[in-house]
């Protein structure tokens, strides 16, 4: 369990702030995250690596000479949100491009793409590289749907060694793909882990056994086994990643590096031991051993597990993998590293957004959208604990808390929106911003969208009317399910938002106000969140996973009823009504 900490949802600020307080020699705070404190070479790439807290040393713990310029920080267990991304790589940036660096997760796929798309609308030459080293997440023929786990260090120290080296994008580009294609990791965990101010793991592994092939973050395994001795998990550890050597090589006269890594509370000592066998193993199989690494470089809290990664090595990847570096976490070499010059250093301050101009009439109608916002946020608050229940039983339970976090943020932006005189269109638009920035994760990606679709749809300009938000909620349809290609089908949250944006535009086209339409609508909704019972997850974190969660309801798809139903409230009386999940959904 996690035992210090003030306020669970100012944990993930306040450890950076020590941890930025405790390592400045390396690197400096930024909006978003860490970058360098130390001078970097002109016209140079700059990597940029990121993820959710809870994971250290990754993805802090690399930023410094010879490695990352800069790592964008989401919450725990989160994705950082699109603007954080932006903010760090802008920071980072030296004139030679953005490299963005992170495992392959759907909340870091939408929002380091979100970014990267900002990035060029610029003119910056920005990449991306998703690591996809977990061999259990996938089998081989969907190598692209694989997460990545302890492979990111991998991927990420190659690739920050060529850009070091001066290679341009394309080159830094290539050596990534390489890498990643050449790192395999399988992974074991003997318990789940506590998020600060949970009652509870996000998973549990019954006493004596072990869950294999798990996530890092609280993703359940895809099996389990009893506990074995050390030598026995090491000989499952390589016996299972020899049976993936990358194409064209083979294992006889391979140099490959071995990361054994640590989850968060497995001792030192009992790696060494695990380790002792894993290295007469890749010698019995005629594999040299290069620069092995055993220690905790990509943990998941206070999650009792190890996992090994094998990167195979050619000549041009050895000598960038063994290049000098100089992070918090990761130092090897000698590195020459000079401090920023204060101007570099002074931050801008934060501009306050401007508020456009808007008609008397949508100004009116901005509280009865801050209502409703007020609304969603307290159902979401009164079933928070339930939602993650769910989202635990195939995923990693993160999901009411990330809800929670989003929902305070809008509500709180739309508030100050409305004291500032916006309209009802900038009102849920600076929502969507702020929903997006400080929830992270899918949900904050597509939920950020929603409200910004519908926002666009019904303007500044007069009064909202039933066609303009049933428009807007079509579009937020669309604009979802382009960008997250999920489909009806898929056990996510497009099993609702589809159907109740097709009843909300075939009522509204009907002639009905649009309280009655979202009133019939709500209820479409409501029972095809039900029915998400009845799929299998083919997307998500949830997908490796799918039988666990038959049985039990989409928790995207959960709050998403819960919240149209709580809007409906809003608009019919005026009033909050305490909605709740049902205890057996």
């Amino acid at each position: 369990m996690t035992r210090l900490f003030n306020e669970p949802a100012a944990f993930a600020d306040e450890m950076i702030e020590g941890f930025v307080a405790s390592h400045g020699r390396w690197v400096r705070r930024v909006s978003g995250g860490v970058a360098r404190n130390t001078r970097s070479t002109p016209g140079t790439v700059a990597l940029v690596i990121g993820g959710g807290s809870g994971h250290y040393p990754a993805f802090a713990g690399l930023v410094g000479q010879g490695l990352a310029h800069g790592a964008a920080m989401g919450n725990l267990f989160a994705s950082p949100s699109a603007q954080q991304v932006y903010n760090v790589a802008k920071a980072a940036d030296n004139g030679g491009g953005v490299l963005l660096g992170y495992g392959n997760y759907a909340g870091d796929v939408l929002h380091f793409t979100q970014a990267q798309d900002k990035l060029r609308a610029e003119g910056i030459d920005c990449r991306s590289i998703a690591v996809t080293d977990d061999i259990s997440s996938a089998p081989l023929a969907e190598r692209h749907k694989r997460r990545g786990i302890a492979g990111d260090l991998t991927v990420f120290k190659v690739a920050a060694a060529a850009a070091e080296a001066g290679y341009d994008m394309d080159g830094v580009m290539e050596t990534a793909r390489r890498a990643n294609e050449r790192t395999r990791s399988f992974g074991v965990a003997f318990t789940g882990c506590t998020l600060p101010g949970a009652p509870q793991p996000l998973f549990t592994v019954p006493a004596g056994r072990m869950a294999v092939g798990m996530g890092i973050h609280g993703e359940p395994g895809i099996g389990e086994t009893d506990i074995p001795t050390a030598d026995q998990l090491a000989e499952l550890l390589v016996k299972d990643l020899l049976t993936e050597v990358p194409d064209g090589l083979t294992v006889q006269g391979a140099r490959v590096v071995p990361i054994l890594n640590g989850l968060g509370s497995v001792k030192y000592e009992e790696l060494f031991v695990v380790y002792r066998r894993v290295a007469q193993l890749l010698a019995e199989a005629g594999i040299e051993a290069v620069d092995p690494q055993v220690g905790e470089l990509v943990t998941s809290f206070d999650m009792a597990g190890t996992s090994l990664t094998l990167f195979w090595l050619d000549a041009e990847l050895e000598e960038l993998w063994l290049a000098p570096a100089d992070a918090p976490a990761f130092r090897r070499g000698a590195v020459s590293a000079h401090a920023l010059d204060a101007e570099k250093l002074t931050q801008a301050a934060e501009v306050q957004s401007v508020i456009p101009d808007a008609s008397d009439e949508s100004r009116q109608s901005a509280p009865a959208v801050l209502a409703a916002l007020e609304a969603a946020k307290s159902v979401v608050d009164a079933n928070v604990a339930e939602l993650g229940r769910i989202d635990a039983i195939a995923g990693d339970g993160d999901h009411g808390i990330g809800m929670e976090r989003g929902l305070h943020a809008a509500a709180a932006a739309a508030a100050d929106a409305v004291e500032r005189g916006a309209g009802a269109g900038t009102v849920l638009n600076l929502a969507a911003d702020a929903w997006a920035d400080k929830a992270g994760g899918t949900s904050g990606a597509l939920w950020g969208m929603a409200l910004r679709a519908v926002g666009q749809s019904i303007g500044d300009v007069g009064r909202p009317s039933a066609e303009t938000v049933a428009a807007g909620v079509a579009e937020a349809k669309r604009s979802i399910m382009d960008f997250g290609k999920a489909k009806e089908g898929d056990k996510t949250l497009v099993d609702v938002l589809a159907p109740f944006s097709d009843a909300l535009t075939a009522a509204v086209h009907g002639g009905s106000s649009l309280h009655q339409a979202w009133g019939a609508a709500t209820l479409i909704a409501e029972q095809s969140a039900e029915a998400t019972a009845n799929l299998l997850p083919l997307m998500g974190r949830a997908r490796p996973h799918a039988e666990k969660s038959l049985g039990t309801p989409d928790a995207g798809a959960v709050s998403m009823a819960l919240i149209v139903r709580a809007i409906h409230n809003t608009l019919v009386e005026n009033n909050v009504e305490k909605n709740t999940v049902k205890e057996n959904a």
